[in-house]
């Protein structure tokens, strides 16, 4: 549990770098470019890791799919577009619904149990994620909303991409999953660039700033995070990964000056 934990902080280090990013370049181009410099690094992983996953039937195959081109491709890009719409803790301090969606999921696709106290749990986040959302949580702006849509959107994906990278950690290695899960995203990060319009080049100024981003809170955390999750249930994992809101928190407010309301600081 410990890993899931360092590997979710690790996450929480990403505003440094995405934030900046996300004032230059379209949400879609950082994403891709991250996911490139990911699969260059993992390219002698990826056949070995293909033939796993052929041999691992159709269940774990589409799990990697949806791993891939939504927990990974997609999350990443409406979490990175939400940067663009507000300040850098709330995207990230609204993950911390994450384990809301990732206990149900459990329950529905591994089988695990719900206790009856899963409610004091999830009531409280959903209310607190209002609070945090919004500055001024009875006056809703078009803006806000839009920005709490996309953060929790890759909260979403991100839940499902626990659950179900649980899963088919049962049936591959961890340098399997995780050279599957950017392999898969990165033809999908391709067409989500080209489908919106996104630029393909970037400038030599950007490069430094995203291969940080995908070697520490990319590459090198989810690595970290599959193998703490192989060993952990993704009903407990998903909690290990409040470090990431808390993390965000801490980076958003000591280091890049973000300022939030009193009712926001309640909701976190």
């Amino acid at each position: 549990m410990w890993a899931v934990a360092l590997a979710a902080g690790l996450w929480g280090t990403s505003a440094l770098m995405r934030e900046p990013l996300a004032r230059q370049l379209p949400a879609p181009t950082i994403v891709l470019y991250e996911h490139l410099v990911i699969v260059l690094c993992l390219s002698p992983w990826i056949w070995p890791a293909v033939r796993a996953l052929a041999a691992a039937g159709p269940r774990v195959v589409a799990a990697m799919l949806v791993v891939g081109g939504g927990s990974s491709a997609l999350a990443t890009t409406l979490f990175t577009a939400a940067f663009t719409l507000g300040d850098p803790v709330t995207p990230q301090v609204l993950q911390k619904l994450q384990p809301v969606f990732a206990v149900l999921l459990a329950v529905l696709l591994l089988g695990e149990r719900l206790t009856p106290r899963y409610a004091w749990y999830a009531l409280p986040a959903l209310a607190g994620a209002w609070l945090l959302a919004f500055p001024d949580p009875l006056a809703v702006s078009v803006g806000g909303a839009r920005a709490a849509a996309l953060a929790v959107g890759a909260a979403v994906l991100w839940a499902a991409g626990t659950v179900l990278g649980r899963l088919a950690g049962t049936r591959l290695a961890v340098r399997h999953v995780t050279a599957l899960r950017f392999t898969i995203a990165l033809p999908v990060t391709l067409l989500i660039a080209l489908a919106t319009g996104a630029p393909l080049t970037i400038g030599a100024a950007q490069l430094p700033l995203l291969v940080a981003l995908a070697l520490v809170p990319g590459l090198f955390a989810l690595a970290l995070y599959y193998w703490g999750l192989s060993r952990t249930a993704a009903s407990r994992a998903t909690l290990a990964e409040l470090t990431f809101p808390l993390v965000s928190a801490l980076v958003g407010v000591g280091v890049l000056g973000a300022e939030l309301a009193w009712s926001q600081w309640a909701g976190a």
